[in-house]
């Protein structure tokens, strides 16, 4: 510094920041020599905060307004200095003005997937991302954990760190809230407001910043997962009368890797496709008239199979037993020994299922001679 440069140091009687950044917490008023004349002004403008420094030991602390500079202002830095040349003598301090408006502009966001249980999903990878704005809240004890002696204290010197904080706290909040992932969306505020009162308690006790608000921009799952969901929700939309059916859910499964595999066929992919789009409805809503079978149907219950069917032979079912095929003399011989009675199970060629000897009415006039069961003791 020149001459000239320490008289107009010497002449000047104003100590103030114009700030023309927006991302400066701390800045060091800049005096030859550190010497400060008594009876210069402070200004302190709104969202300010000077602080005096002497010999590394914090003196005096001023609030917004404008001060002239003596004895009576100067309490604590006027015990340290004693004064014995004067009381209109320079004096040598530091003057520290710190910035206490919020600073809007901290993002924050998980590098890493963060592993939580979820209620409904069990454990999922999240990742997140947002802003939160941060406020100086002890000029003091910032002064003193993190500026130090930094002639200029910005934002990206602690951005880093707040950033890490909060995705400490990002995860346990989410997982302690008991909420959903598929339903946080609606709870971002409720979860930001929380995060925000976390923090700020934390850091105003170890660093003298707090964190009045804190934004919850998205959380997103992992993309098989988001697929896996979206998938849920078309079959939903497609089969909305067994939605969560599991049994539903393969369907259309199935349907969906049939149709992507006939729409990469070309021409004859077309084909199958329409094939295959109604081999999917039938099996999404059944058809209400089923094909008459070519051999006999099942009986009731599990049985050993019987002997081939043949041409006009009735098959009857008792006790989950198969037994036939029997001519109309052989049913009448049944229906004689009583093994064939009106609600014994009937069946042949052509007929769609199992049905009452009575119901039929080729078996059932065998059925007008038998006697009625013996009435029990």
């Amino acid at each position: 510094m020149g001459l000239l440069d320490k008289i107009k140091g010497e002449l000047v009687d104003i100590v103030e920041w114009l700030d023309d950044t927006r991302d400066t917490i701390v800045w060091r008023f800049p005096r030859y020599e550190n010497e400060i004349k008594m009876g210069a002004r402070l200004v302190v403008r709104e969202s300010q905060t000077a602080v005096f420094v002497n010999e590394g030991t914090i003196a005096d602390v001023f609030e917004p307004g404008t001060y002239t500079l003596e004895t009576q202002n100067l309490p604590v830095l006027s015990t340290l200095k004693g004064w014995k040349h004067g009381f209109h003598s320079p004096f040598k301090a530091e003057v520290y003005f710190v910035s206490t408006r919020q600073f809007t502009d901290m993002k924050w966001g998980t590098k890493n997937p963060v592993m939580m249980r979820d209620p409904e999903l069990g454990m999922v990878r999240i990742r997140a991302f947002g802003a939160f704005s941060a406020k100086v809240s002890d000029p003091q004890l910032l002064l003193r954990e993190l500026v130090g002696t930094d002639p200029q204290f910005r934002t990206d010197e602690v951005h880093e760190y707040l950033r890490q904080n909060v995705v400490s706290h990002f995860a346990s909040v989410l997982s302690s809230s008991g909420i959903p992932v598929i339903e946080v969306a609606a709870h971002h505020g409720d979860l930001g407001d929380q995060l925000a009162a976390r923090l700020t308690e934390e850091l105003s006790t170890d660093l003298g910043i707090a964190v009045p608000k804190f934004v919850i921009e998205n959380i997103s799952l992992p993309p098989e997962v988001e697929e896996a969901l979206d998938k849920r929700t078309s079959m939903g939309i497609v089969s909305s009368g067994t939605v969560g059916s599991m049994a539903a859910f393969q369907q259309f499964q199935a349907g969906a890797a049939m149709e992507a595999a006939a729409d990469g066929g070309g021409g004859a992919g077309a084909v199958i496709g329409m094939g295959l789009g109604q081999a999917v409805g039938n099996a999404i809503v059944p058809p209400t008239q089923p094909a008459a079978p070519s051999a006999p149907a099942p009986a009731p219950a599990a049985a050993p199979a019987g002997p081939p069917p043949l041409p006009g032979g009735w098959f009857l079912g008792n006790g989950g037993a198969q037994t036939g095929p029997f001519d109309d003399a052989a049913l009448a011989a049944q229906a004689a020994a009583g093994t064939l009675t009106p609600s014994t199970l009937i069946w042949r060629a052509g007929m769609a299922g199992w049905e009452p000897a009575s119901s039929v009415p080729d078996v059932a006039k065998h059925l007008g001679a038998t006697p009625p069961p013996l009435p029990q003791a």
